[in-house]
């Protein structure tokens, strides 16, 4: 229908340990929450989910969603061409695309705002993020079913601009449209603050998380003109926010912004300046740097795992995050996250989403008028 923006939504796991169960748990939850905001979107009509988790059919199904259950594992999952079936199967025209737990603090009114644009525009598609897309918005055109998209959903939005031609526009930036779930230290961030929905809270609250030293780290956040580290994929717009919110001397060095979509991890061409100082200096030195020019930071550390040539299972990065080191086999990992934890100032490992809408979250929550705001809703 014309008058209506059809959700595709996908969301498949196939947890191998007690940290990347932490995280479906909560991705988990955080779908359910969402579909209930879409229930209160008129410009949305069919909602279609495919998963690979049998306890999603029945609490999604009652939530108005159309579940299509599969038993492929993520690891043999090829997003392109599961959407251009979806595509095909439905007979879509205006697609909203996400995954399960794709921006799982989005309000019902960007809901509608992301519907609205979509059906006003031809040839078109809407994203959040360039090169690493969480969401996106698009018209379904005459070369979509040949298209070869991509396995994974990051490159979606450039893949149709690029190989399709369509007119690519970013959504506003918010925190709605640019917090995910990726990463147990985004599970920190959403725990230890205002924002989730009843059930993302309920799953959050089951984990027993330890909030320590994300606390630490917003204590100095909250205070004026201290010094704060952001390394990893750090990109304009959380800078921008940064600096319009908070008081703050940021210290940055941003570098591999895109390393996933533009297929550098792939080809194992990730390369860290951080990573050649480490190099030259090794682990305990840059720690002992970072303690002398910062009093937190915030390290993408995906970045620098990749240019050590540590290409990691799910479970030990997870590990990381959360700052278990005992529990991390790799020995380069292990040692680097012992140093990061007992590091004399707080330091937050994470992935992109960290340096990206986890921060864009903190800011909010410092904002005495946005986590009002978030009370009341």
């Amino acid at each position: 229908m014309r008058d209506s923006v059809s959700v595709v939504m996908f969301e498949g796991s196939d947890p191998r340990s007690r940290v990347e169960e932490m995280i479906t748990a909560v991705r988990q939850a955080s779908l359910l929450d969402n579909l209930e905001k879409m229930k209160m979107v008129p410009e949305i009509g069919s909602i279609y989910l495919y998963t690979n988790r049998a306890e999603l059919v029945r609490d999604a199904e009652n939530a108005g969603a159309r579940v299509e259950l599969n038993s492929t594992a993520p690891a043999g999952f090829h997003f392109g061409r599961a959407l251009q079936k979806a595509v095909r199967d439905n007979n879509l025209t205006r697609v909203f695309c996400l995954n399960g737990a794709g921006c799982p603090l989005i309000s019902p009114s960007e809901l509608s705002m992301i519907c609205r644009t979509l059906l006003t525009r031809e040839n078109f598609v809407y994203t959040n993020n360039t090169q690493s897309a969480d969401i996106a918005a698009f018209t379904v055109t005459d070369g979509f079913a040949g298209l070869e998209l991509p396995a994974m959903d990051n490159s979606l939005a450039l893949t149709l601009r690029d190989e399709l031609g369509l007119e690519m526009e970013l959504m506003p930036h918010s925190l709605g449209l640019l917090f995910d779930i990726d990463t147990p230290s985004d599970l920190l961030v959403l725990g230890s603050g205002p924002f989730c929905g009843m059930k993302t809270r309920a799953a959050l609250d089951c984990l027993n998380l330890d909030y320590t030293r994300l606390e630490q780290a917003k204590q100095v956040l909250g205070n004026e003109y201290r010094d704060v580290a952001l390394v990893g994929r750090v990109g304009a717009p959380v800078i921008a926010r940064l600096n319009a919110i908070l008081k703050l001397r940021l210290r940055i060095f941003s570098e591999e912004r895109g390393m996933k979509s533009l297929g550098r991890i792939a080809s194992r061409e990730v390369v860290s300046l951080l990573g050649m100082l480490i190099e030259h200096s090794g682990l305990e030195k840059f720690f002992s740097y970072l303690e002398k020019v910062a009093e937190c930071a915030f390290i993408d550390s995906r970045v620098l795992m990749y240019h050590f040539g540590c290409y990691l299972s799910d479970q030990e990065r997870y590990l990381s995050d959360l700052g278990l080191w005992q529990e991390i086999e790799n020995p380069w990992l292990q040692e680097f996250t012992r140093l990061a934890s007992e590091c004399g100032i707080p330091v937050i490992l994470g992935g992109h989403s960290l340096v990206s809408g986890s921060l864009w979250a903190l800011t909010c929550e410092l904002n005495p008028d946005e986590r009002e705001s978030w009370r009341s809703c």
